[in-house]
């Protein structure tokens, strides 16, 4: 970029401001928000996320420094796909990240299902042991109804994402069990679909173009 096209230190100055502004906005809607999707904090969330991307770019522009804040693109996370044209079979690898919030409830949980099924080897569980109730719990649902229902079992969401991966033909049974994951080609994957707290849902570029004429 030419001298002529950098931002002016009072460029960057003000976007600092905008930032620390932003942040303060963001911290005002956490602590009143009304439910788990409050649109005030999403603004909040939207806006703060707007505003460190305009002062990661000044700063970069005109002092050549970086700053820690960064969205991850999971369009650039992949290389360019190099499996089938048409493929005549496909994995569906998922991971969720959960936390264990509320072991009580997770605990209590666990415990009911073991008493409705009878299970007398789960005695453990009501002893506290979180990882006998994680046993029991995923034994007794489906990964998706967890997932919908985190809530009750004393989870908190973190991270998700799902790779739809092709080949060109279907492994044999049991083929890789010994290792499912080991095989995950980024090549091969048709499409990705990610979930976490640091993707914005709406366009940031737009928006940044939007804060950068209010700006000018």
């Amino acid at each position: 970029m030419s001298d002529a096209a950098q931002p002016t230190a009072a460029e960057v100055r003000a976007a600092a401001e905008a930032v620390k502004v932003a942040l303060d906005r963001h911290l005002a809607a956490v602590e009143h928000r009304t439910g788990e999707d409050d649109p005030a904090v999403s603004e909040a969330f939207n806006a703060l996320a707007v505003a460190a991307e305009v002062y990661d770019e000044r700063l970069y522009n005109r002092y050549d420094e970086v700053t820690p804040f960064e969205i991850p693109d999971p369009d650039d996370s992949l290389p360019p796909y190099n499996g089938p044209e048409e493929p005549n079979a496909l994995s569906v690898l998922i991971r969720r990240d959960y936390a264990v919030v509320e072991p009580q409830r997770l605990l209590a949980q666990a415990q009911r299902i073991a008493d409705i099924e009878g299970d007398t080897d789960t005695g453990g569980v009501v002893g506290g042991s979180v990882h006998a109730a994680l046993g029991v719990l995923f034994g007794e649902y489906e990964p998706d109804e967890i997932a919908s229902r985190h809530k009750e079992f004393g989870l908190e969401e973190g991270d998700s994402t799902l790779w739809v991966s092709a080949a060109d033909d279907l492994p044999e049974p049991g083929e890789w069990l010994s290792a499912p994951f080991d095989q995950a080609d980024p090549q091969q994957v048709v499409c990705r679909f990610d979930v976490s707290a640091v993707f914005d849902e709406d366009d940031l570029d737009a928006d940044l173009d939007d804060l950068e004429e209010q700006d000018a």
